[in-house]
């Protein structure tokens, strides 16, 4: 990312800003951000960028419009200036502020209401347990690949009236794309996640051109009908405002439902806690995503420059807010380094959904797939055991499982 080079001009009490590495990132992430966060609210990344590591700092500047939608400068800084990775930054309300943001989103959002989300939870709860019962007389299973992959794939996949049998295309391409939002990637794979958004976009503009011709009752011919009336958006935008929403339901979603289960199964007596009272559902996904969080971090644009905690961020520099290290801060949570189910100290909107007009959309069907899963696994299989714990990896954007969870139990 050699458009932002970490030059070390940012200060805190007179002090060089210290820079991050991947090497040690790659390590322990929360073990860095925990070394650096008592004593530096900003630190430096050795590809480029300001990392924002404590809870109130990136709580405020993710509400505050110096702190802009990062637009193009994530792929420009990665030397990208057109072809589907630039266009999927250009067109997508995710990297939009203000109007143009705001009519980008506005069909979404009647769609969208928590209300027709909790619609779904009785169909969500049916695929989840369409998932176990089709696998629960082997008394094992890869985890990861059976359940917490097919799981948002197929909900996403009934929810946009998408053939299920386009599930292992469009989940293998949603994977590929996700790894634009890393950093020290290769001309390779730069290539590599060009050609899987290329194809995802031709994916998505068949069939939305169906839609067109034959229109539904489903998601996608309301998401056209509500477009089209209000007027306000090209088809290319169209396009790329249902493309986030199948990468964002597909991958931070089965990363999420990995690691709720994986938690609590290294924590017994809080496994058995939620298999004895389901009450208890809704707090232990809310920490699981607190403690290990499926996205790691935000990009935003510092549009003048931002003093944060005594540090200069400049203007035009790219701005990390970090989820993960925000949600093990010391001064924001009790213990944050212990994985307590329990805890009263949670904020009433959770970090990992972002913040202000760019809060997720996406919100109330990621909750209702994570606690209708967690209810289904801990009411059909209470003797689950969990055969290795599974090594999730990243510190920004979205985070990765890279091996198989298996999980056993006695039918």
């Amino acid at each position: 990312m050699e458009n932002f080079a970490a030059t070390g001009s940012g200060s805190l009490h007179g002090a060089a800003l210290p820079v991050l590495t991947l090497k040690q990132l790659d390590v322990d992430p929360h073990g860095v951000f925990r070394q650096y966060r008592k004593d530096h609210a900003v630190v430096l990344h050795e590809t480029g960028g300001y990392f924002v590591l404590r809870f109130a700092d990136v709580d405020r500047l993710g509400k505050d419009p110096r702190a802009g939608a990062s637009g193009t400068s994530f792929p420009e800084a990665l030397g990208v200036s057109s072809g589907a990775i630039f266009d999927l930054f250009t067109y997508s309300m995710i990297t939009a502020d203000g109007d143009v943001h705001r009519r980008r989103r506005a069909p979404f959002s009647r769609l969208f209401a928590p209300r027709t989300i909790n619609e779904m939870r009785k169909s969500i709860r049916r695929t989840a347990d369409d998932l176990i019962g089709e696998r629960y007389g082997r008394g094992e299973m890869d985890f990861f690949g059976e359940f917490a992959s097919e799981m948002p794939a197929r909900m996403i996949a009934d929810l946009l009236g998408l053939p299920r049998q386009d599930i292992p295309k469009f989940t293998l391409l949603v994977y590929e794309v996700t790894k634009i939002f890393s950093f020290g990637l290769k001309p390779d794979e730069l290539g590599e996640i060009e050609n899987a958004i290329r194809q995802l976009r031709d994916y998505v503009d068949k069939v939305l051109g169906e839609r067109r011709r034959r229109p539904r009752d489903d998601f996608l011919s309301a998401f056209l009908a509500a477009a089209t009336e209000a007027g306000e958006l090209s088809p290319e935008e169209m396009l790329y405002q249902v493309m986030p929403l199948i990468i964002g339901s597909a991958d931070t979603t089965r990363v999420a439902i990995t690691m709720q289960l994986a938690l609590l199964l290294q924590h017994r007596e809080q496994w058995a806690a939620v298999c004895d009272d389901p009450s208890l559902v809704p707090a232990a996904v809310t920490e699981a995503m607190r403690f290990e969080p499926s996205a790691a971090g935000t990009a935003r644009l510092a549009r003048e420059n931002i003093d944060v905690g005594g540090s200069v961020i400049p203007a035009g520099q790219l701005v990390v807010l970090s989820i993960m290290s925000a949600m093990r801060d010391e001064t924001a949570y009790r213990s944050p380094d212990t994985f307590d189910i329990r805890r009263t100290d949670q904020p009433r909107l959770h970090p990992i959904f972002g913040f202000g007009a760019h809060r997720c959309i996406g919100e109330a069907l990621a909750r209702a797939e994570l606690e209708e899963s967690l209810s289904v696994i801990t009411a059909r299989i209470p003797q689950l055991h969990l055969d290795a714990a599974p090594k999730i990896k990243g510190h920004y954007g979205v985070r990765r499982i890279d091996a198989a969870m298996r999980v056993f139990w006695k039918p």
